[in-house]
This record gives structure tokens, sequence and C-alpha cells, in this order.
């Protein structure tokens, strides 16, 4: 400001200092970065151990740690070491009160984005898992679609990016044999394989396993605690009746009940893998298996693989680990004769 500038500034009754913020007439403009929400605290926090590993939880609501501690709660201990991850999520005030929509998945290299709208989406950074979401208080309200679609979502994001490999394939075990239960959706593995645990096989999950990435053999965890159903298994199992339908990920259906629940005698959340069998479901067919050339359930694996970019690469290298597991084709119509072949592996 010019002498004279500054002259006619006093003449209008004004000092020639800095005005601080909470002078009177003044009114108190927002930081332009508090519209990007960077200044979040997130002081509350607990650690949970999905998958055995440990994964700890930060946020500013007490209701995210709540749903965490019903999806995770399965597992209270530590079962394998390796990196800690840490999972943020920031409840937002304003917003809808609704429950939003679906988000959209986008995946570009080492980098995973969730976003439902403008209040309710997440970044996760699959190299170096670092993470953030912006959830509104309609998403965290509807427990379900915040659990299915934000919290696990994520935390199975980043251990699937570093320490498992997601397997579309459910896992029984008989005489400490185990066998991955692989196919297309609606072949019946989720079926299968409780039906095999009803009747005295080992359970260690219905259709999705985890194998361990360094692991020295083919070894997979599961989702021992509990056992997801289409909704038509109701005819099949008279135990589910009662049991109401819960939406899923990707929008499916399904009946989420626990083991404790059901006729389950034996389970295990982690098993070796000795034999690999892709299920072929056909009305009227004389149940048959059919050994594959080896190599065969690596290539179908590669294929089903989620995954995309650097973390993809990742996923299909470590999947030659099953180049020479004896693979089978199962030809069946009904589950009685399917347990039968099954039993020629174990």
């Amino acid at each position: 400001m010019s002498g004279n500038d500054s002259c006619a500034y006093m003449a209008r009754g004004y000092e020639k200092t800095v005005v601080e913020p909470e002078c009177v007439g003044y009114a108190i403009k927002p930081k332009p970065q508090d519209a990007l929400l960077s200044d979040m605290e997130l002081p509350l926090c607990e650690t949970f151990y999905p998958l055995g590993y440990a994964v700890e939880v930060a946020t500013n609501h007490e209701t995210v740690l709540e749903i965490a501690d019903d999806c995770f709660r399965h597992s209270r201990t530590r079962l394998r070491y390796g990196p800690r991850f840490s999972v943020n999520i920031a409840v937002t005030e304003g917003g809808s009160a609704d429950c939003p929509r679906e988000p959209a998945r986008r995946e570009h290299g080492h980098l995973f984005s969730l976003v439902a709208d403008a209040d309710n989406q997440a970044l996760l950074d699959l190299n170096t898992c670092a993470n953030f979401a912006w959830v509104s208080r309609g998403a965290v309200g509807n427990r379900l679609y915040f659990r299915y679609n934000f919290l696990e979502k994520m935390v199975y994001l980043l251990l699937g990016s570093s320490v498992v490999t997601d397997l579309h394939a459910a896992c029984v075990g008989r005489n400490g044999r185990g066998i991955l239960l692989c196919g297309d959706s609606g072949a019946g593995k989720s079926t299968l394989a409780y039906t095999c645990a009803r009747q005295g096989w080992t359970y260690t999950s219905d259709d999705t396993s985890y194998l361990i990435n360094d692991s020295a053999v083919p070894r997979v965890i599961g989702h021992a605690h509990r056992v997801r159903f289409r909704p038509e298994a109701r005819a099949l199992f008279p135990e589910l009746t009662g049991h109401q339908v819960t939406p899923r990920m990707e929008g499916k259906p399904s009946i989420e009940v626990a083991v404790s629940d059901l006729p389950i005698i034996r389970t295990a959340n982690e098993t070796d893998i000795d034999s690999i069998v892709y299920l072929k479901r056909c009305p009227s067919v004389e149940a048959m298996l059919i050994l594959l050339p080896e190599g065969t359930a690596m290539m179908w694996m590669r294929q089903e693989l989620y995954s995309a970019g650097e973390v993809r690469a990742r996923h299909e290298k470590i999947l030659e680990r099953f180049y020479a597991t004896p693979s089978y084709e199962l030809h069946y119509s009904d589950l009685g004769s399917a347990i039968r072949q099954l039993e020629t592996l174990a």
C-alpha cells in the first residue's frame, strides 16, 4: 500500500493493522481446504483379526466399530504375522439420511475406488495399503449396506492385495485331505460343501476361499464360522426355514447362517489343498469324475480373478502353485452321488 493509499485508509477510520477474525464486523470465512475434509480426526480405534491378520479400524463413529465387531468377532487372536493393516473410515455430517446406492467399483493399476455418491466413497492404494473412506450417517445406519459395500470390501481388498489371493471356491476336507470345489455361479459349491459338512466332513468355506500367498504348499483360509446359501436352498435343508434373505455385495441375495446354528460338527479355518474339483451340475447325468490335464485348474482360476493391473499380475504368479495339484471335473445331478464321487478323492 502506498503512502497516499495508507492515508486514505486511515482517513476512513481503519487502523493500519491486520484485523483478527474475532473482531466485530468481520465474518469468519471457512478455509478453502475445509471442503476437502482433510482435517477429520479418527479418535476411535480397535484391532480385529479377519483371516487371522491384524487389522486396525480407525473412525470417528462408534457404530463403525460395532459393525466391525459383528463382522470379525469370530476371530479374536492374531494367527499369522506380517504387515499390520489399518482401515480409516470417517462418518460425515450432512448428506441424505437414506441408504445410498450400491457403490461403483473401479481399479486402475494399484488404485481402487468405491463411489456411491459425493458423500459415500473410498479410495485405496493396493500397493502401499493407504486408504480412506468418507461415508454418511445414512450409510452407517444401514448396517448390512455398510458392512458389505464398504467395511468388508475395504478389509478384504487390502488383504487380497498383499497376503492372500481370493478364490471363487468352496472348501471341505476329509481324512486330512482338503478339496476345493470350484465352478460357475449356480454350480452348487455352497450347497455341496454344506451337504458334505452335514455328513461329517470338515467345513472350511462356502464359495470364497483365500490362498495364503507365502505358504510353501497350497493352503487356503475360509470363513468357517458361517455359511451362505441361495434362497432356493431352503427347499433342500429344512433347518433354513425361518432364516431371512439378506443382501450381499454385487446385489446377490443370500441366507447367511452362523455355523453354530447348523448341524455342522467339524470346522477348520484353514487347510492344505490336495485336489481341485470343478462342478458341472446337469439333470439326469450319471455322476463321474474326469481327470483334467495338468495346469488346467491354474488357467481357470486365472480367468476368474477379479483383480486387475499390478495386483492381478502378482495373483497370476501365485496361482502357479496349483499347476501340479490334481484337478477334476465332477458331473452330477444329485448331491448324494456327488458326495460318493468326492469320497474317492478323500
